[in-house]
């Protein structure tokens, strides 16, 4: 956590309370289980990877390793879910998940069908992962608009990037309550 917070300070361009909040929160130790380390990927989303042609649930190769690392695996499935954006979601734009495709599940189904293969681990503290993705989204695309800002990248695209960071970490901060139970990742 300590880098993705690093990251974030170093690209903020305002004070964001809420920024705080979820960092203080996530920091908690109780807000989550460690589990074994393993092999983490750290960008797992479906345009990093290639499914079966005639199964769309079957992975059949991952690209983009270049992040990779030792960690929590939890927090590649975090990942996944904090950039699966639904039709009609708040920040759909930013999703590179094909889920209206045919054959594809949405995020929500996607998450229950996790659930039985993951029956032997605890997932209680999934909602902690899901708001670990959201900020790490967030930050990334603070590092874009600052590097806009300072004239390092002249992407147009960039130039709204503090109000999408900002917007991320609402979303984030609004899911880290204990006590709610987080739509996206259901109630565990």
């Amino acid at each position: 956590m300590k880098g993705w917070s690093d990251r974030w300070n170093r690209a903020k361009t305002k004070e964001l309370r809420a920024a705080d909040e979820v960092v203080a929160w996530l920091e908690q130790p109780a807000a989550r289980r460690r589990l074994p380390p393993t092999l983490v990927h750290n960008d797992w989303r479906l345009d990093n990877m290639a499914v079966a042609a005639d199964d769309p649930g079957r992975c059949v190769a991952v690209y983009d390793w270049d992040m990779c690392t030792v960690g929590d695996p939890f927090t590649d499935l975090g990942t996944l879910l904090s950039s699966w954006y639904e039709p009609g979601e708040p920040y759909e734009f930013l999703s590179p998940m094909p889920s209206r495709v045919a054959g594809l599940p949405d995020a929500r189904r996607s998450d229950r069908a996790l659930r039985p293969r993951a029956a032997r681990r605890d997932v209680s503290t999934m909602p902690y992962y899901y708001v670990f993705g959201l900020f790490k989204m967030a930050g990334v695309v603070q590092q874009l608009y600052f590097r806009w800002k300072q004239g390092q990248t002249q992407d147009a695209r960039m130039s709204g990037g503090e109000a999408v960071a900002e917007g991320l970490i609402g979303l984030a901060h609004d899911q880290h309550e204990p006590t709610r139970v987080v739509a996206r990742v259901g109630a565990s």
